[in-house]
């Protein structure tokens, strides 16, 4: 079986940003470090950045994230992607919204759709999108 995984770079703050995202969504987070790999060619200064992290959720999701030094290119754009939540767990959902949309800024308020779910979309405080989906009767409970 073949899983898909959304994998976010960051521009230096990529420990702070998954320590948020193991806050919103609970779970282990596992973080190394440049130096942890002995990385060639990244700068002194850049060696305790994050090489790759790895949240494992109690939900059963995973969601990875690392840091792009500036020795490795340019600073990541995270513009072009959304992060979709979908699921009939009205209060587990909202409680992921709640704590995504903290410090962040809400594009579309988590609220009826017309196709009967409750939907929403934000920007959370590192410039990730997300979309929130809560379904059908679930999200009439709410």
């Amino acid at each position: 079986m073949a899983v898909l995984n959304p994998y976010i770079s960051f521009g230096g703050n990529a420990r702070e940003a998954m320590e948020f995202y193991q806050s919103v969504f609970g779970g282990q987070l596992d973080v190394s470090t440049f130096a942890d790999f002995q990385m060639p060619g990244i700068a002194e200064d850049e060696a305790t950045k994050v090489m790759h992290s790895q949240l494992t959720t109690p939900a059963g999701f995973t969601l990875m994230g690392s840091d792009l030094p500036e020795s490795m290119g340019s600073v990541p754009d995270t513009s072009n992607i959304t992060v979709s939540i979908s699921g009939a767990e009205s209060d587990q959902i909202r409680g992921y919204w709640d704590g995504l949309a903290a410090g962040g800024q809400v594009g579309m308020p988590l609220d009826q759709a017309p196709w009967g779910d409750y939907f929403g979309q934000l920007t959370d405080k590192f410039g990730v999108s997300w979309m929130v989906n809560i379904a059908g009767s679930a999200a009439a409970q709410g």
